[in-house]
């Protein structure tokens, strides 16, 4: 924790949990705003459904790729000019998305896009643990997901009214405007947090030593697992939506908003009630929590999927549970991986954001093709992807305790 925080950020707690969560919106605001716009964009620049979904792949496999490094960038520059970098470049790149006109150019932008919308959620979570002892860095953490989770809802309503009412071009000019808008009001507010004497040097050799030492460390490793993995039991079903909402419960488009309404209640509900334990449950019990809550009901979603037809009545409620369990343990989490290196936090969120984004990009690009068709085979995938969670975190527990 920087020794002058209390200097740094006079304004109420939640103001800066607000400021930090918009930098933390941004990725997955970029992923969930096009996607009502999938088939329209096809149309426009002639290109199949595997050519689409590779615009959503190179965008979340840019994002995995530079992860590694805004933290570590962050340790040594400061929090500041990386995240006022990221936040240009994204500017930058969702204008070249507007005014792509082939998909490679398309593609190439969005890889771009993905490339630098990490560093605000990166950055962010380092800036709380240099401002905020433990018990009130896990209140803050869970502000953020609460106002974190309010993004994947309205992104696709925001999309599909631009791309209805405008076009598809809207979308993205929207996304470059917000780039603006928050490169403005983090270079007006955001101090540096990171104290002169914490700073890492700049140098090769000294970067590379911190990957070796993270990446050979089996607790770090599994505590990444935990936090990083159960998130796509959800994540799975966001990137089927079209087809398990439209095929599966015979949705119709205008009826979507109820999934994510749901799903984002389920993490805005579990992040408030995570904020609440902070200081009166131990972590690893509310961690337990957690993970109790996501196998039960993906047990209970696996059971109902093998007996009955899916419908709307029931199909959505779990992945709404299952939410909640997970926003209930991922501050705690997060905040064990950030604590494990406290000389260098911003290269473990750096890492511990790789190890989700590559689990979301082998999501995007493999798995969800593969088992959306099927609702018994998307229940499968999410409790195996969560039992990586719990496997994780059984095995690391005795270990951070």
């Amino acid at each position: 924790m920087n020794p002058d925080a209390h200097t740094l950020w006079r304004a109420p707690r939640w103001a800066l949990a607000f400021l930090l969560a918009c930098l933390g919106m941004l990725g997955p605001f970029s992923i969930d705003t096009y996607l009502p716009a999938f088939t329209g964009i096809a149309q426009s620049v002639g290109a199949t459904p595997v050519e689409m979904q590779q615009t959503l792949s190179a965008y979340l496999f840019g994002f995995a790729l530079m992860n590694l490094f805004h933290g570590s960038l962050s340790d040594s520059l400061g929090r500041r000019p990386v995240v006022l970098w990221g936040i240009a470049v994204f500017t930058i790149a969702s204008a070249g998305c507007a005014l792509a006109d082939h998909i490679g150019s398309l593609v190439f932008w969005r890889a771009v896009q993905g490339m630098s919308a990490g560093a605000g959620i990166v950055v962010s979570r380092a800036v709380i643990r240099d401002m905020f002892p433990p018990a009130d860095a896990q209140r803050v953490m869970s502000q953020v997901t609460i106002y974190f989770g309010i993004a994947p809802a309205i992104a696709p309503m925001v999309g599909g009214f631009l791309f209805v009412h405008i076009n598809w071009h809207a979308i993205f000019w929207f996304l470059t405007a917000i780039g603006v808008a928050l490169w403005i009001a983090n270079y007006k507010l955001l101090p540096e947090t990171l104290h002169a004497e914490q700073k890492q040097p700049f140098n090769l050799r000294n970067l590379m030593r911190g990957y070796w030492t993270l990446g050979s460390n089996p607790r770090f490793l599994a505590l990444a697992l935990a936090s990083g993995i159960p998130f796509n039991g959800m994540f799975l079903y966001v990137l089927s939506a079209p087809v398990f909402l439209g095929e599966h419960l015979a949705l119709r488009p205008e009826q979507f908003f109820w999934f994510f309404l749901l799903t984002i209640a389920g993490i805005m509900g579990g992040a408030f009630v995570s904020g609440r334990l902070a200081g009166r449950v131990k972590p690893q019990h509310q961690i337990r929590h957690g993970f109790v809550i996501m196998l039960a009901v993906s047990l209970l979603n696996l059971a109902l999927n093998l007996v009955f037809t899916p419908h709307v009545s029931w199909a959505l409620f779990p992945i709404a549970v299952f939410a909640f369990g997970w926003a209930l343990m991922v501050p705690v989490v997060t905040l064990l991986v950030l604590d494990l290196v406290p000389e260098r936090r911003g290269m473990a969120s750096s890492f511990q954001a790789c190890v989700g984004s590559v689990a979301n990009g082998i999501v995007a690009g493999v798995i969800a093709p593969l088992v959306m068709h099927s609702t018994l085979g998307l229940a499968v995938a999410s409790l195996l992807m969560m039992s990586i969670g719990i496997v994780a975190w059984i095995w690391v527990k005795p270990r951070v305790t």
